[in-house]
Order: C-alpha cells, then sequence, then structure tokens
C-alpha cells in the first residue's frame, strides 16, 4: 500500500491591519489577489470581518452599491445576519451558520447591510467573506447567486470524536456540498474538539489553506497556528494533519490552481488589462445592471 505524504507548511499568513468595509464590516484582510493571488489560486481573497459588537441602531450598516466581476463572492456568517440584494435579481438574508455564493462572472452590482432585525437588537456579528476567482472560461458567464442555508450544508463526524465538518463546496466522506463551482474545490467549516487529532485528504497538487477564527492547531511540523492565522500549506502531498490544541473553529480551503494570469484592480479580477479597462467602462455605462428596489 502506497505511504501518502503530508503537505508541509509553506508559510503563515496574519491580517497586516484592519480597516472597514462601508460602516457594517470591520475587517481584517488576510490575503489579497494582490500578494497572493498565485500562490492561492482559485482563491483570490478572504476578509475576516469581526468578531465585533454592534450595539441597536436603525441606521442601515453595510456597504451600498458595488460592482464585481471574474469571480464569486462567498459569505459565511458565523454571529450576526447579512442581507444581500444584487442586480441579477438575486438576493435574501442569511443568519449564524448560512453562506451567500455570489458569482459576479460577467458584471454585477450588488449590496450589503446587516439584517435589519439584528441591527434593531445589536450584538456579536462575524463573518468571512472569500473571493473565488473563475476560469477564464467562464468569466463572461451569466452572474448568479446561491442563498445556501445551515440546514442545507451537510455535517460529517470526524474519526474519534475529533470534531466536525461542514461541507460548503467539494466533497468529504461521501458528503457533497451544496455550493455550485467552476472548478475543483473544497471549502470546508469545522468545529475541532480540544486534544484531539484529525486527518484529510487532498489531492496533491492542489492549494490547501487552513484559517483558524478561534483556537489553536497545531501542524505535523510542530508549527502552532492561531486566532486569525492562515496556514497556507505546500502544494506536494496528499495528506493534511492537525491537532487542536483547544476548541477550535477553522475554515479548511483546497483547490486545483487555475494557472491563469491574474490582473485585478480593485473589483474586478480578470486575465488582462484590457479586459481590466472593459470592465470599468462596461460598469460605468449601466451594461453591469442596476439594483431594483421595490
Amino acid at each position: 500500500m502506497k505511504t501518502q505524504m503530508m503537505k508541509k507548511l509553506s508559510f503563515l499568513q496574519r491580517s497586516k491591519g484592519s480597516h472597514w468595509v462601508g460602516d457594517g464590516f470591520p475587517v481584517r484582510s488576510i490575503f489579497s489577489y494582490d500578494d497572493l493571488g498565485e500562490k492561492l489560486s482559485p482563491f483570490l481573497l478572504l476578509d475576516y470581518a469581526g468578531p465585533a459588537n454592534f450595539p441597536p441602531t436603525t441606521h442601515r450598516l453595510g456597504v451600498g452599491e458595488h460592482p464585481h466581476r471574474g469571480f464569486e463572492t462567498v459569505t459565511i456568517v458565523y454571529q450576526g445576519e447579512v442581507e444581500h440584494r444584487d442586480s441579477s435579481g438575486g438576493g435574501g438574508k442569511i443568519g449564524p451558520g448560512d453562506v451567500q455564493w455570489m458569482t459576479a462572472a460577467s458584471g454585477i452590482v450588488h449590496e450589503e447591510f446587516h439584517g435589519a432585525e439584528f441591527a434593531k437588537q445589536g450584538g456579536p456579528f462575524e463573518m468571512i467573506q472569500l473571493w473565488v476567482n473563475l476560469p477564464q472560461k467562464d468569466k463572461q458567464a451569466p452572474p448568479g447567486y446561491q442563498g445556501i442555508t445551515n440546514v442545507q450544508i451537510p455535517r460529517v463526524e470526524l474519526p474519534q470524536q475529533a470534531g466536525s465538518v461542514r461541507v460548503i463546496a467539494g466533497q468529504y466522506e461521501g458528503a457533497s456540498g451544496p455550493a455550485h463551482t467552476f472548478s475543483a474545490m473544497n471549502v470546508w467549516d469545522m468545529r475541532l474538539n480540544a486534544q484531539r487529532r484529525a486527518e484529510f485528504h487532498v489531492p496533491s497538487g492542489h492549494t490547501t489553506a487552513l484559517f483558524v477564527l478561534k483556537g489553536q492547531i497545531r501542524l505535523p511540523g510542530g508549527e502552532l497556528v492561531g486566532e486569525a492565522e492562515l496556514a497556507v500549506l505546500e502544494r506536494d502531498g496528499e495528506q493534511v494533519a492537525v491537532e487542536a490544541l483547544e476548541t477550535t473553529t477553522l475554515l479548511f480551503l483546497s483547490g486545483k490552481p487555475l494557472n491563469e494570469p491574474i490582473v485585478g484592480r480593485g473589483p474586478f479580477v480578470m486575465n488582462t488589462e484590457a479586459e481590466i479597462r472593459q470592465a470599468f467602462a462596461d460598469y460605468q455605462s449601466g451594461r453591469m445592471g442596476r439594483i431594483v428596489h421595490g
């Protein structure tokens, strides 16, 4: 029987600071396409909003209309509530455990705000926004929206009472995530129990990264990964092993690299400078549509 090689740590990535997105999202940018787009393909960006506590308000907190083209945005809510609306007609409200998977593709205009009920009551707020690149052949696909609720996401118990995996995208132990993706990837939301070890299989050559929201894990090389830290693993090897030193919330990302040029400017990520210029022109002329309020 062939022995599978363990993926080793390539580097640890931490936020270099925080900023506000609109007035509703206090964000730590963990990585973006500007610095790690090639190394973390097909993933382009990871923003961690919170944990924060918002007082009750009647003001609409969030970020207003803005465009995207060439990729997908994935919003995972851990605490709080987010409302989404976009020019494709997509939209909805998600709370803890829910996910919004928006395909910008050929172009979309959207807005994101705290849910009205959450804003009125206030409370803890925590979410992740992940940007997922689209293959060049799919960047002009029609835009779309997937509102995925907690009950739609399969939850699989890990062996030896090590914790559980919620399969948002991809597959784990026969469970398939509800999110439709344009390339091969896994997006798993994990809860790991203290002093337990877990192993996972990922194809050799795939990008693999582990983001710790709460708690601390130890990798096979002895490296420690703590809160708001991203462990980027080498692409060689098929096995990933983690030991939870305390109860840990972890986002597990893996995917087949696209190996295509990445040219990004703000809300647009394409393959050439000419396509970026066209994206700005299309947005300014209204060709990405508009949000219908009513």
